[in-house]
């Protein structure tokens, strides 16, 4: 038996995030001259409410209230210490006129648009610079009517990065919970240079073949949870950044201590779980369980590349089911493309205490191609508890990477096998006890696990 040395770190920071706070002030937008026919532009009165709750800012804050209907809407700001609250009856809805969302300028961790040079659209919901800040309903609804977005980046008409759903920048005490968001024209959920950040019971919806909508995105933020959410979109359920190329590196940002639990997502186009490509600030400190991935092309996901530089390590991935997943496990050293001709060719990411365990996949295409860079290998890549029901003849695909693997089935790539006597340390995220891979331990983790996707496929 080998047994494993696993170093730790603490994840306690999400038991202390309070998911509601009362605000003694509350108005409705309806006070402001909105009206939820779905065709009134609302622009205006959500501005006004806002300016006007401001001033309670010191007073223990305010709440404004959006009540049953449809309500039609260019981008608007937040402000410190507001709870906006949807009644399970209401719909905020993205304009259709590309100029009620403003342009604004480009993340300096990215030195441009994501999908074009220069600026970028502003979010439906946005925010900077705040404090206590709470987008929350009885399972309410934020639609950015993303369609003819779409269409504009399908047909190459776009004239600036597309908007996300919701955006806040540089803030902290930050929660959304309980509220669906749906068809975002780009990312839904992106919270970028954050902290203490509560993203809870929401569900995200956007058709399976609708581009870059990615659901929940935290981005070079800090303290992070993440915790029973489902989302069905057209790229990544789940994805963390910090930065792209030159412009992440010297804005020197990282995305760590984030907390993922209870996920469950369907996406054609894109993976459960997934880290970069833009990972230039750095990504470390990630702990998810729980995560139900299903008709996916990935489960799990690290995208980079040459030029990146920046790291992601110390990841713990457990308690992960799949079925009819194209891949289970993906790491790609070639991906994706650079904002400019200025990124460092020399720079090159690290890549390196990654550990997925406790994993059960059935209607699994390929359990994993696993790549890392030339000069560069990707390292302390631990598997262990994995059973995939595989369908191709060549379950595993690795070169350039280093690591460990235990109980793996279909058996793992010969640059994961342990050499005898060998004694790996590999990340745990949170635990300092070691593991013994004894049969016993995998079959009782793999029967469960199974259960769970039994249950799943009834739903």
């Amino acid at each position: 038996m080998v047994e494993t040395q696993w170093s730790s770190v603490s994840g306690t920071y999400c038991k202390d995030m309070a998911s509601s706070i009362y605000r003694p002030h509350s108005v409705t937008i309806t006070e402001f001259g909105a009206v939820g026919d779905g065709v009134t532009l609302n622009t205006k009165a959500f501005q006004n409410a806002i300016f006007y709750l401001n001033s309670f800012a010191d007073k223990g804050g305010a709440q404004l209230f959006v009540p049953a209907g449809r309500w039609l809407t260019g981008t608007f700001s937040l402000i410190s210490h507001l709870t906006l609250s949807l009644d399970k009856d209401a719909e905020i809805i993205g304009s259709p006129d590309s100029s009620n969302w403003p342009v604004i300028d480009p993340l300096p961790s990215y030195g441009r648009g994501r999908e074009l040079p220069g600026k970028r659209h502003q979010s439906l919901i946005f925010g900077s610079n705040l404090t206590d800040v709470i987008i929350t309903g009885a399972n309410g609804t934020i639609d950015g009517q993303g369609a003819i977005w779409w269409d504009w980046f399908h047909n190459c008409t776009l004239n600036y990065t597309r908007p996300h759903l919701v955006e806040l920048m540089y803030s902290t005490n930050v929660v959304i919970s309980n509220l669906t968001f749906m068809n975002s024209p780009f990312w839904n959920i992106h919270p970028v240079y954050c902290s203490q950040v509560l993203v809870q019971h929401v569900t995200i919806l956007a058709p399976l073949n609708s581009p870059n909508t990615d659901g929940i995105v935290p981005d070079s933020s800090t303290s992070v949870c993440i915790d029973h959410c489902y989302v069905r979109n057209g790229d990544d359920v789940i994805v963390i950044k910090s930065g792209w190329d030159e412009y992440g590196i010297s804005f020197a940002r990282p995305s760590t201590n984030i907390s993922i639990s209870n996920i469950t997502g369907e996406t054609r186009g894109g993976a459960g779980i997934a880290f970069g490509s833009e990972m230039s600030g750095g990504i470390s400190e990630i702990r998810a369980e729980g995560l139900r991935i299903v008709n996916s092309m990935h489960g799990v996901r690290i995208k980079t590349a040459p030029g990146r530089g920046g790291y992601v390590k110390n990841v713990y991935l457990a308690d992960v089911s799949l079925d009819n997943v194209s891949m289970a496990i993906r790491i790609t050293g070639n991906f994706g493309k650079h904002p400019d001709d200025k990124y460092d060719r020399n720079a090159l990411p690290m890549i390196s205490n990654i550990t997925i365990e406790n994993v059960v996949g059935v209607n699994v295409g390929v359990a994993g191609i696993l790549e890392g860079i030339e000069g560069d290998n990707f390292s302390s890549i631990c598997l262990s508890n994995v059973s995939l029901s595989v369908q191709s003849m060549h379950p595993w695909n690795c070169s350039l990477i280093q690591g460990y693997s235990n109980s793996v089935i279909p058996e793992s790539c010969e640059q994961l096998r342990p050499d005898c006597g060998q004694t790996p340390v590999c990340y745990d995220g949170g635990s300092s006890s070691a593991i013994h891979a004894q049969a016993s331990t995998y079959r009782s983790s793999a029967s469960r696990l199974l259960s769970h996707l039994l249950e799943l496929a009834t739903l």
